[in-house]
């Protein structure tokens, strides 16, 4: 007779072993924490005013907590981490990239509105003819500031503090001081001022300090024997203007460039990110200085990448079809030989071809030097940058597509080779009509990642060329071996202006090329996705 958990009294949904409990209420407890932590993060961002990062852990969190707090979806909790870091790394990148290209966000446009308004209102200016000459007096083992301006040079708020004397300052640098009062006095400190070499060895610590002024004006360093009043330079209007307190001109902020303008239409930095609409992508293709760069090097990345495939495709399966040559002795050296360069990292590689390839000291233009009498500038000279690009980057690549050869050739029936002796055939006969065709099939997946690969192949370019020789003319920074992605990130982060979102466009066009390329090429080649 079974005596069942209803029998006994007990819920029937309670389990009988009580670690599956502890695991529930564990993986609760951790759901919990990790909801509080994104919405801990909606917050600070909210209150930084990042609003997509907000609007981002926001989403984050509620399908967190969703998928893992209701039992219905159990199911979708194993793929969840999955498509979490998808969103987050993936998706959200590219979105926000997106949205980056349609304005005008550069390293002058950078700030918001807010903080470049407080900016302006923050900055200050020293008066003009209202300098105090100061020396310093001892005070025990302390020192006091004398103050003392010209009769004439102050303005009406000065005039009565012609002369000021500061409270104790102590010079000791566990001591720092950074805010000092001044009082009005007849006559300077008993005692002779500190020589000119005191002045000199505490000139940090005098240009820290503030001086307080009994109607509260702030006096700052402005020389080595002066201190004088820093006035505020901008004041806020009612209409959101400024008004320059120095000339008493006013600063209009300009909504469609993000920048406070002047009356006479002069830009004033920083500025602030505003939407441009679609003018960064019409900027590409309409302005001469940067069209004909960007066609130049997008044509030329095409070529790197086709030619690239090509080149390490025909010497992977050359080698490939002489290692499965039979009368071939010592395979396994040459094999292991051969695949050595794949297991050295890129850029040792790289780095090390740059040295070879060294216009004046390399070892190759040592080696053609003394045979052919030449010395070919492969740094400077544009065709030949790029055939140096073209060579190192074929040695690179070749052994992947050895490896991938050579695994398909050793699954081609041995029966049609043999058929093909019968039939007069040698092994250049069987290697273009039997075993190339038999591979290229199935290679062709493959050689869509690998042209993939080389189109974005932004190591090679920054370690050997870094894009030059630079293309003259061009408004941006661009090389003639420059591919789109380093043409891109120059544009970025090697500008002058870093132009963010010029950079945004060239790169949601890169990711649009590609996406349309792969799926041109997966359609013409009928394999199934």
């Amino acid at each position: 007779m079974f005596v069942t958990n209803a029998s006994r009294g007990l819920p029937r949904h309670r389990s009988r072993y009580p670690a599956e409990r502890y695991t529930r209420w564990a993986l609760r407890a951790l759901t919990v924490l990790l909801v509080l932590a994104t919405l801990w993060l909606v917050v600070a961002f909210h209150l930084r005013g990042q609003w997509m990062f907000s609007l981002l852990f926001l989403v984050l969190g509620a399908s967190l907590a969703i998928v893992f707090g209701k039992r219905q979806l159990m199911s979708h909790r194993y793929i969840f981490p999955a498509l979490a870091g998808m969103g987050v790394f993936v998706i959200f990148p590219l979105v926000y990239t997106i949205g980056i290209s349609f304005s005008n966000y550069s390293s002058s446009n950078l700030l918001s509105e807010e903080r470049v308004r407080a900016q302006f209102l923050d900055q200050t200016y020293q008066a003009e003819g209202q300098a105090f000459d100061f020396a310093l007096y001892r005070d025990g083992d302390r020192v006091r500031l004398y103050l003392e301006g010209e009769s004439g040079e102050l303005d009406a708020e000065l005039e009565g503090q012609r002369q000021l004397l500061s409270a104790p300052l102590s010079l000791q640098a566990d001591e720092p001081t950074r805010r000092l009062t001044v009082e009005p006095v007849e006559a300077p400190p008993s005692g002779e001022p500190l020589p000119m070499r005191a002045l000199i060895a505490n000139r940090a610590l005098m240009q820290a300090l503030t001086l307080e002024t009994p109607d509260g004006t702030e006096l700052s360093m402005a020389g080595l024997r002066s201190f004088a009043p820093m006035l505020p330079r901008f004041d806020a209007n009612p209409d959101g203007s400024l008004t320059d307190l120095r000339d008493d001109t006013t600063l209009t902020p300009d909504q469609e460039t993000g920048f406070f303008v002047t009356e006479d239409g002069e830009r004033l930095t920083p500025g602030w990110p505003v939407a441009v609409g679609l003018e960064n992508y019409t900027k590409i293709f309409t302005d001469p200085d940067i069209r004909g760069p960007f066609l130049q090097i997008f044509f030329w990345t095409f070529a790197f990448a086709g030619m690239t495939v090509a080149f390490t495709l025909a010497v992977g399966f050359v080698l490939a079809s002489l290692l499965q040559w039979d009368q071939l002795r010592g395979k396994a050296i040459y094999r292991t030989l051969l695949i050595l360069p794949y297991a050295v990292p890129a850029f040792i590689s790289i780095l090390i071809f740059k040295g070879m390839f060294n216009q004046n000291h390399g070892e190759i233009n040592l080696i053609l030097q003394n045979l052919f009498g030449i010395s070919p500038d492969w740094f400077t000279d544009p065709a030949l940058a790029r055939t140096m690009l073209l060579i190192v980057n074929t040695w690179l690549g070749y052994p992947y597509m050895l490896l991938l050869c050579m695994g398909l050739i050793q699954s081609i029936p041995r029966d049609l080779y043999e058929a093909s002796a019968v039939d007069g055939g040698g092994p250049l006969t069987n290697m273009l009509h039997i075993t190339l065709p038999l591979i290229l099939k199935p290679l062709t997946p493959l050689l869509i990642a690998a042209f993939a690969f080389n189109f974005n192949n932004f190591v090679l370019i920054a370690l050997l060329t870094g894009g030059k020789p630079d293309i003259l003319g061009a408004s941006t920074p661009a090389g003639t071996t420059d591919l789109l992605v380093s043409y891109t990130y120059r544009i970025a982060f090697q500008d002058a202006g870093q132009q963010f979102g010029l950079a945004a466009a060239i790169a949601t066009l890169i990711f649009l090329l590609v996406v349309g390329l792969s799926w041109l090429n997966l359609r013409l080649s009928k394999v199934k996705v």
